[in-house]
């Protein structure tokens, strides 16, 4: 019996050790004593998701992530977020080696990265599909008709894989260009170097409309190479900052579905209509301590940047140059397919 008691003692002392470790080398602990986020940007512009305004501010949706992020772990993201510009190509390294902190970068969940470069992915917060664009008067009906011509690609994507393996599949003769630099790549296919453009269908759809000969004189081609789950990458091992990264969306969808919103949140806050809702707001504890973070951090989230469907329509919708439906990236009450999780 004393040797059964000996050896459950043992076995706690070693997971509670395995737990304060845990926590100790976590990189939530290594942002919040540092007082920053750094968050991926990127060399260049990602229209829609990572692009710089006339006044030289980041702004698009994996900015405004960024920016939610930062609010929830220091109460607002000014003064504690850094948007560090990186290429496509860099972002595994910089996030290794503690360049920067999160991927915040529409990443494609694919199985190599998830099994052979040492990251976790957050569950997706978008969903796209990879389309060609090509020049109007080529009179392209179909990605077969590029055949024997040159397609332009973002170099070391999942989008680079997705177009060479759906050329091989369809017997497609055609020569990618890659390109480490964003506006690189949409200069070239402008500049005419390449016949299409190869990317995101809300990327492409922004390019065309951002093209410099006019929107006309460009056409998205209806095949779907493939789609791609996007999710926020955190180094692997680490579950107390992927939690905080899962929550941090869950609550963006959590604020949509109860209609709360950047407008209303206070009033929201001051007169709950729900014991829910007054543990997601902080009203009354839990919500934020068990990922180690403020009661309030939700609440600090959504009054700077409001809920999903703010987000998004500032960044890719309504409120944007784009004007992109939400589709598919809506929550599954509007048809779409992303959901909060129980708050309890």
């Amino acid at each position: 019996m004393k040797n059964i008691f000996a050896a459950t003692l043992l076995g706690a002392s070693l997971i509670a050790t395995g737990v304060a470790a845990q926590e100790q080398d976590s990189r939530l602990k290594t942002v919040l004593d540092r007082g920053s986020l750094l968050c991926s940007g990127h060399n260049g512009s990602f229209l829609g998701f990572a692009e710089v305004d006339d006044e030289g501010m980041w702004k698009g949706l994996d900015i405004e992530l960024c920016q939610a992020l930062a609010a929830g772990l220091f109460g607002t993201s000014e003064g504690h977020l850094e948007i560090v510009p990186i290429s496509w190509a860099q972002r595994w390294p910089a996030l290794q080696s503690g360049d920067i902190d999160v991927v915040i970068k529409v990443s494609g969940w694919t199985q190599s990265r998830d099994t052979e470069l040492n990251l976790q992915f957050s569950r997706p917060y978008f969903i796209g599909a990879f389309q060609a664009m090509t020049k109007t008067e080529l009179g392209a009906q179909s990605i077969a008709d590029l055949d024997g011509g040159t397609i332009c690609v973002a170099a070391g994507t999942s989008t680079e894989r997705a177009a060479a393996t759906y050329l091989q599949s369809k017997s497609i003769e055609a020569e990618l260009l890659t390109f480490e630099n964003g506006d690189e790549l949409r200069n070239a296919y402008y500049d005419g170097r390449c016949d299409a453009y190869v990317e995101w269908a809300p990327s492409l759809a922004a390019a065309r409309l951002d093209a410099p000969d006019g929107a006309d004189a460009h056409v998205i081609l209806s095949d779907v190479i493939d789609l791609e789950a996007e999710g926020i990458v955190v180094p692997e091992g680490d579950p107390k900052w992927l939690d905080v990264q899962n929550w941090m969306l869950s609550s963006l969808w959590f604020a949509e579905a109860n209609g709360i919103t950047s407008e209303n949140v206070d009033d929201v806050r001051a007169n709950p209509p729900s014991a829910t809702i007054e543990k997601f707001l902080g009203v009354t504890p839990g919500y934020g301590a068990r990922l180690g973070l403020p009661d309030d951090w939700a609440y600090n989230m959504i009054k700077e940047v409001g809920n999903f469907a703010e987000i998004y329509d500032r960044s890719l919708g309504d409120n944007s140059p784009y004007g992109l439906p939400r589709g598919i990236n809506a929550l599954y009450s509007d048809g779409g397919v992303f959901f909060p999780l129980i708050v309890d």
